[in-house]
């Protein structure tokens, strides 16, 4: 059997700490190696347990959800309390393409294939609680919300659910945020640049869909449009907004709620 990965790096569980684990691979899709922080419940005998891919957003990293966001914190508050099951948390890097690479192809990149093909494989063969009958569920912030419904509908076969907070619905967008030009991301196929694009460029069953937005944030009626566009097409779904921004502060209080969602829609 072929390796996925040329070279796996894990961390030693001597030197972790609050739960968190650390994976490196060599990524094809990336060209160059990627890096996950994963979330494992301290319990015994897990197996098959949900793996929850959680993307960041511009100027982020591996890191951002665990030590801005403090998800890994809360997650294993909420099931010490059994207020929801075990999961895994996986928190890859996007790439590390200039500002953000939107969790798309690029020419010479594919960072969307590092996350839909890499990283549950990475998971999988590094944590023994994950396995191939793992439900999988993808969930982000801004450009990683984007990224979570992206990737949720146009793989609609692979993730049982998607979640996003404040979330970027077209590439185009992302020009509130980076410096490089957009026609780096942009797919050739303008249908795969929205949202919208890749739900109606697509049929059959959808996954679990909830999203949310802060009353404060540059991108509420972007977000309002899609909820609208959902409902036009009478595409069940959650839409919600809360008090709030586009910072750390609404996405620690919020992500919350996506760990519940995907608790009750396993």
């Amino acid at each position: 059997m072929e390796k996925h990965f040329r070279t796996t790096e894990l961390s030693n569980p001597a030197f972790e700490s609050n739960n968190l684990r650390f994976i490196t691979v060599k990524s094809k899709h990336l060209k160059g190696r990627g890096d996950i922080c994963v979330f494992v419940p301290p319990l015994q005998n897990l197996t098959a347990i949900p793996l929850v891919i959680l993307l960041h957003g511009v100027y982020g990293s591996a890191w951002s959800w665990s030590q801005q966001g403090g998800v890994h914190i809360a997650a294993w508050e909420l099931m010490k309390k059994g207020a929801i099951e075990p999961m895994v948390i996986a928190m890859p890097s996007d790439g590390l393409w200039g500002d953000g690479s939107g969790y798309v192809p690029h020419s010479e990149r594919d960072f969307e294939q590092w996350i839909v093909e890499d990283v549950p494989e990475a998971v999988r063969q590094n944590i023994s609680a994950v396995n191939d009958q793992s439900p999988l569920c993808i969930a982000g912030l801004s450009m990683g919300g984007f990224g979570a419904l992206r990737l949720g509908l146009k793989y609609a076969n692979t993730f049982r659910g998607i979640s996003a907070h404040s979330s970027i619905t077209h590439l185009n967008q992302m020009a509130l945020f980076v410096e490089e030009e957009l026609n780096n991301c942009t797919q050739t196929n303008i249908q795969e640049d929205s949202i919208l694009g890749i739900l109606d460029n697509r049929s059959g069953k959808l996954p679990k869909i909830r999203f949310d937005c802060g009353t404060e944030d540059p991108l509420l009626e972007h977000n309002r449009m899609l909820h609208q566009a959902l409902e036009k097409r009478n595409i069940p779904h959650v839409y919600q907004e809360f008090i709030g921004g586009h910072d750390w502060l609404y996405w620690q209080k919020h992500v919350v709620d996506t760990l519940h969602f995907f608790d009750s829609n396993p």
